[in-house]
Protein backbone atom coordinates (compact mmCIF):
# COMPACT_ATOMS: atom_id res chain seq x y z
CA UNK A 1 0.00 0.00 0.00
CA UNK A 2 1.48 3.38 -1.25
CA UNK A 3 2.08 5.98 1.80
CA UNK A 4 -0.56 8.15 -0.37
CA UNK A 5 -3.17 5.75 0.62
CA UNK A 6 -2.16 5.37 4.23
CA UNK A 7 -2.46 9.07 4.79
CA UNK A 8 -5.98 8.84 4.08
CA UNK A 9 -6.34 7.50 7.60
CA UNK A 10 -5.06 10.70 9.09
CA UNK A 11 -6.81 12.67 6.26
CA UNK A 12 -10.77 11.53 7.35
CA UNK A 13 -9.39 10.94 11.04
CA UNK A 14 -12.87 13.02 11.63
CA UNK A 15 -14.83 9.90 10.60
CA UNK A 16 -13.29 7.67 12.26
CA UNK A 17 -12.41 4.45 11.20
CA UNK A 18 -11.78 3.46 7.40
CA UNK A 19 -10.09 0.74 5.70
CA UNK A 20 -8.36 1.02 2.17
CA UNK A 21 -8.64 -2.07 -0.32
CA UNK A 22 -6.98 -3.04 -3.17
CA UNK A 23 -9.01 -3.19 -6.24
CA UNK A 24 -8.07 -2.77 -10.15
CA UNK A 25 -4.94 -1.27 -9.90
CA UNK A 26 -6.24 1.35 -7.30
CA UNK A 27 -8.21 1.29 -3.42
CA UNK A 28 -11.07 1.24 -2.99
CA UNK A 29 -11.89 3.45 0.72
CA UNK A 30 -14.56 1.82 3.05
CA UNK A 31 -16.29 3.22 5.95
CA UNK A 32 -18.53 0.95 7.64
CA UNK A 33 -18.45 -1.35 5.05
CA UNK A 34 -19.31 1.39 2.31
CA UNK A 35 -16.72 2.52 0.02
CA UNK A 36 -17.13 5.78 -0.34
CA UNK A 37 -13.56 6.79 -2.21
CA UNK A 38 -11.34 5.94 -4.69
CA UNK A 39 -7.33 6.21 -4.89
CA UNK A 40 -6.12 5.63 -8.56
CA UNK A 41 -2.65 6.70 -9.44
CA UNK A 42 -2.13 8.37 -6.34
CA UNK A 43 -5.65 10.47 -7.03
CA UNK A 44 -8.13 10.52 -4.93
CA UNK A 45 -11.85 10.20 -6.13
CA UNK A 46 -14.67 11.01 -3.56
CA UNK A 47 -18.37 9.31 -4.06
CA UNK A 48 -20.92 11.64 -5.91
CA UNK A 49 -24.68 12.34 -6.80
CA UNK A 50 -27.35 14.43 -8.10
CA UNK A 51 -27.12 15.82 -4.30
CA UNK A 52 -23.37 16.38 -4.03
CA UNK A 53 -22.41 17.31 -7.86
CA UNK A 54 -22.70 20.87 -7.64
CA UNK A 55 -20.14 21.00 -4.94
CA UNK A 56 -17.93 19.25 -7.19
CA UNK A 57 -18.98 21.45 -10.05
CA UNK A 58 -18.24 24.79 -8.59
CA UNK A 59 -14.83 23.62 -8.23
CA UNK A 60 -14.54 22.05 -11.84
CA UNK A 61 -13.21 18.78 -10.04
CA UNK A 62 -13.59 16.18 -12.89
CA UNK A 63 -15.04 12.83 -12.69
CA UNK A 64 -12.79 9.44 -12.62
CA UNK A 65 -13.73 7.56 -15.70
CA UNK A 66 -11.54 4.79 -17.75
CA UNK A 67 -11.31 3.59 -21.02
CA UNK A 68 -12.24 0.15 -22.27
CA UNK A 69 -12.86 -1.26 -25.87
CA UNK A 70 -12.54 2.31 -27.19
CA UNK A 71 -15.06 3.75 -24.57
CA UNK A 72 -14.72 6.11 -22.26
CA UNK A 73 -16.84 5.52 -18.95
CA UNK A 74 -16.97 8.11 -16.10
CA UNK A 75 -17.84 6.78 -12.69
CA UNK A 76 -19.92 8.39 -9.62
CA UNK A 77 -16.52 9.31 -8.15
CA UNK A 78 -14.79 13.00 -8.31
CA UNK A 79 -11.67 14.44 -8.04
CA UNK A 80 -11.42 15.63 -4.25
CA UNK A 81 -10.23 18.98 -3.78
CA UNK A 82 -6.88 19.55 -2.72
CA UNK A 83 -8.09 21.58 0.71
CA UNK A 84 -8.80 18.17 2.14
CA UNK A 85 -5.26 17.65 2.33
CA UNK A 86 -4.76 20.67 4.37
CA UNK A 87 -7.54 21.11 6.45
CA UNK A 88 -9.16 18.71 8.25
CA UNK A 89 -12.59 20.72 9.07
CA UNK A 90 -12.55 20.49 5.18
CA UNK A 91 -11.91 16.60 4.98
CA UNK A 92 -14.57 16.21 7.02
CA UNK A 93 -17.09 17.89 5.72
CA UNK A 94 -15.86 16.50 2.02
CA UNK A 95 -15.78 12.95 3.66
CA UNK A 96 -19.04 13.32 4.80
CA UNK A 97 -20.35 14.34 1.66
CA UNK A 98 -18.72 11.72 0.09
CA UNK A 99 -20.02 9.11 2.62
CA UNK A 100 -23.78 10.01 2.43
CA UNK A 101 -23.92 9.95 -1.34
CA UNK A 102 -22.80 6.20 -0.69
CA UNK A 103 -25.68 5.47 1.54
CA UNK A 104 -28.26 7.39 -0.90
CA UNK A 105 -26.73 5.25 -3.19
CA UNK A 106 -28.16 1.50 -2.14
CA UNK A 107 -26.11 -0.45 -1.97
CA UNK A 108 -25.40 -2.75 0.87
CA UNK A 109 -22.11 -3.01 2.89
CA UNK A 110 -19.73 -5.61 1.91
CA UNK A 111 -20.47 -9.22 2.40
CA UNK A 112 -19.00 -10.16 5.90
CA UNK A 113 -18.92 -6.36 7.17
CA UNK A 114 -21.56 -5.29 9.87
CA UNK A 115 -24.05 -2.76 8.71
CA UNK A 116 -23.46 0.42 10.44
CA UNK A 117 -25.02 0.72 13.65
CA UNK A 118 -28.09 3.78 12.66
CA UNK A 119 -29.35 1.44 10.59
CA UNK A 120 -29.67 -1.85 12.50
CA UNK A 121 -32.78 -2.23 14.44
CA UNK A 122 -33.49 -4.57 17.84
CA UNK A 123 -35.00 -8.05 17.01
CA UNK A 124 -37.86 -8.21 19.44
CA UNK A 125 -38.27 -4.87 20.05
CA UNK A 126 -41.34 -2.43 19.05
CA UNK A 127 -40.50 1.42 18.91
Amino acid sequence: MSAFVQSLHEVFEGMGRIQARRMFGGHGIYHEGRMFALVVRETLYLKADAQTAGFFDALDLPAFSYERQGRITAMSYRQAPADVFEDRSEAALWGRRAWEAALRSGKPPKPGRAAPPSSRQSAGRST
